[in-house]
């Protein structure tokens, strides 16, 4: 489900399930294995989703489940989020078409995302499905989102085009669909030539704040989601 391919300096990680992009255990269990590779290879990463979707988010039938494999899947999906913000090289996003849920807190994760034109919707849609917003969704958002994009697409879930994504602080930039895969490579490639220690050590000092508190979050969902858990 999830394909790796390291060309020179840039690594290309593709999430294909066929299907929306579930993010279930199984696919960020591959998502971490191909970011343990990029790590090897001191590759810069370029992480894409299938034509039409980038990801639609957590596999819903496990989380609405609950249980051990709903909490495990949460605490997995932010970890990897925390882990793209903090990554040691700079990475991508190539945003290939709808991006929901955890597909969009990952996309906010990226350094440079690149987004495709088109019928597309961008949106943590969490309140319109009935659920109250993780404490780590909601950091990752302030950290990337303007102020009053960042009330209206966490508070009232708001569905963005990708043309007003750009606006919102979601996409850097976009480009018909088509052109996604090679404008992201080339962005990707320009990043290859940047100080790998000045990169790291920069992005870490800009995102200290940011981290601590999405990191926080996380511990402080895992303790909330267990005690409701076991009080049922």
């Amino acid at each position: 489900m999830v394909s790796y391919l390291c060309d020179d300096t840039i690594a290309t990680i593709t999430i294909d399930d066929g299907k929306v992009n579930a993010l279930s255990l199984a696919v960020l269990a591959e998502l971490n294995a191909a970011l343990d590779q990029a790590e090897r290879d001191g590759a810069v990463v370029v992480l894409a989703g299938r034509d039409g979707v980038f990801s639609a988010g957590f596999d819903l039938p496990v989380l609405r489940g609950g249980g051990s494999d709903a909490l495990a899947m949460l605490r997995a999906g932010f970890e990897l989020a925390a882990r793209l913000l903090a990554f040691p090289r700079p990475v991508v996003i190539a945003c290939t078409g709808h991006a929901v849920a955890m597909g969009v807190f990952l996309l906010l994760c990226g350094d440079y995302r690149v987004g495709a034109t088109g019928p597309y919707q961008i949106t943590a849609n969490e309140v319109a499905i009935g659920l109250t917003m993780p404490r780590a969704a909601v950091e990752i958002c302030r950290q990337r989102l303007t102020p009053a994009h960042f009330n209206r697409a966490v508070i009232l879930a708001e569905a963005f085009a990708p043309a007003d994504a750009v606006a919102a602080g979601f996409l850097d930039r976009t480009v018909r669909p088509a052109s996604v895969p090679e404008v992201a490579r080339g962005v990707a490639a320009q990043a290859a030539a940047l100080d790998r220690r000045a990169h790291e050590a920069t992005k870490r000092r800009a995102r200290a704040q940011a981290l601590g508190a999405v990191r926080s979050a996380i511990d402080a969902d895992t303790a909330e989601y267990s005690a409701r858990a076991a009080a049922s």
